[in-house]
């Protein structure tokens, strides 16, 4: 055993090693095009990172913290900017957030709504990821923040995980944790994209196409979404549960000991009902906020102020169980931070035109495919869905138009596409963030299924190309 873990710690170290080599390369390479020397070494510092968590070399956190080192230390950034991912609204709501729901899980509340699901729809695991997807199409036209959705539906499949005999653990995940974990994010790629309202980027690219003469209101929105988001709203459940398959399929007696789960916990506690009309609270503020003009973090801070005031999740709580919740909030702030600056100092933007360059000779039909193509494999350099719209929605859309692409079509395919990637990486959402925190859903299964999940994305939305450009058309 102790020679297995010794060989174990040697090939971590060889892949560290060959990390940073490969990292002091690529910093020292020739620098392409316009980019700054700035620019050029930000990147190299944070693919660097990106490689490391892929070769499970380093873990997300570890990686990120030392690529934050290596940017001030190095002078790439100043310390303010290096530091400023800490300050974004839309993080410290994914902290907020990530506290909230053990708010839900600690007064039982996740339990019983677990239980629930359970007893009605327990007799596979196929079926619980069925209602989680299912469950967050309903409520993406009323919440319109993608993070906000994962918030109020993390505590459910965590509850869900838990309560169908799974683990945070190697071996424990694998019995429904990791399937139900992934299939909720994979198909939240899709109940974004079914609602023009279903994430904050969607409404921004509609501006954006507006200048292109390109019409995209609600209604219209969901007509041209509809069938391809249907399908796959359809096959990413059925496609994770074959190719990445639950240990444990069907749980015939789930029902009944979900039945019996119920009857144990008796009536609502006092506990129970503070955070289910908390939560409420939370919902419908997130659901009215464009009306009210609240702040989205506000909300869940607000929420997790009610809970700790009504004694519901304590002070001694967040100290003895919020240490998942700090690990995930500062790895996603140092990526995010490099992402943007990236983009900032005109880097997506200047790969983004030189890619598009190269194929802007084809036929219109082709550019259409390749410019989709290379929309979402960009995406591995995103940290933020909204960052990369702003950086190339507008650039690959007159590219396209250029070459004959119907304006419509590409406008539409590019604001799917937005959401399509979602799972790419770990780091591709800010709505992935709290599932990652979990314990049940490790990186390197993202990157293998979110790659697997985006493929069929993808592959979908260009099949029901035709309908895409009649519907977009009309």
């Amino acid at each position: 055993m102790e020679e297995s873990s010794n060989n174990e710690q040697k090939i971590r170290w060889i892949k560290r090693i060959s990390t940073l080599i490969l990292g002091i390369s690529i910093w020292h390479l020739p620098i392409p095009w316009d980019i700054t020397p700035d620019a050029w070494h930000l990147f190299a510092i944070f693919i660097t990172a990106i490689i490391g968590v892929l070769l499970e070399a380093l873990s997300i956190f570890t990686a990120s913290i030392i690529a934050l080192v290596a940017v001030v230390m190095l002078r790439v950034l100043p310390p303010e900017k290096a530091f400023s991912g800490f300050s974004e609204s839309f993080i410290l709501l994914i902290l907020a957030a990530f506290l909230v729901a053990k708010g839900v899980i600690k007064s039982g509340l996740g339990r019983r709504i677990a239980f629930l699901l359970i007893r009605r729809f327990g007799k596979s695991t196929l079926n619980l990821g069925y209602c989680l997807v299912v469950t967050d199409s309903i409520l993406g036209p009323s919440i319109p923040s993608n993070t906000a959705r994962s918030g109020i539906m993390y505590p459910i499949a965590h509850a869900l995980s838990l309560d169908t005999g799974s683990l945070p653990t190697p071996e424990g995940r694998r019995r429904t944790g990791t399937y139900l974990m992934m299939t909720y994010i994979a198909g939240q790629t899709i109940s974004s994209a079914l609602w023009l309202t279903g994430m904050a980027a969607n409404p921004v690219g509609a501006g954006i196409a507006a200048k292109f003469g390109v019409n995209m209101n609600f209604g219209t929105w969901f007509f041209v979404a509809s069938v391809p988001c249907l399908i796959a709203l359809i096959a990413i459940p059925f496609v994770l549960y074959k190719l990445f398959p639950p240990g444990d399929k069907y749980t015939p007696e789930a029902p009944k000991m979900a039945k019996k789960g119920l009857q144990e916990m008796g009536s609502m506690s006092m506990k129970e009902w503070i955070m289910g009309a908390t939560f409420f609270g939370m919902i419908l503020l997130w659901a009215l906020s464009p009306v009210l003009n609240i702040n989205l973090a506000i909300v869940a801070f607000l929420g997790l102020s009610v809970l700790i005031l009504a004694n519901v999740y304590t002070l001694e709580d967040i100290r003895q169980g919020g240490g998942d919740a700090l690990e995930t909030f500062i790895w996603f702030a140092i990526l995010y931070m490099m992402s943007t600056s990236l983009d900032e100092m005109g880097f997506m933007k200047i790969l983004g035109a030189q890619l598009a360059s190269y194929i802007s000779g084809f036929n219109w039909v082709t550019v259409y495919i390749l410019l989709t193509v290379l929309y979402i494999v960009i995406h591995y350099l995103f940290v933020s869905q909204t960052a990369h719209l702003l950086a190339l929605y507008a650039v690959f859309l007159q590219v396209a138009v250029n070459a004959g692409v119907p304006a419509p079509l590409m406008a539409f395919m590019l604001s799917f596409s937005t959401n399509l990637f979602a799972v790419i990486t770990p780091q591709a959402s800010s709505s992935n963030v709290l599932f990652v925190g979990s314990g049940f859903l490790p990186s390197k299964e993202i990157y293998r299924q979110g790659a697997v999940v985006t493929v069929l994305n993808t592959v979908i939305f260009l099949l029901a190309t035709p309908w895409i450009m009649w519907s977009s058309s009309l």
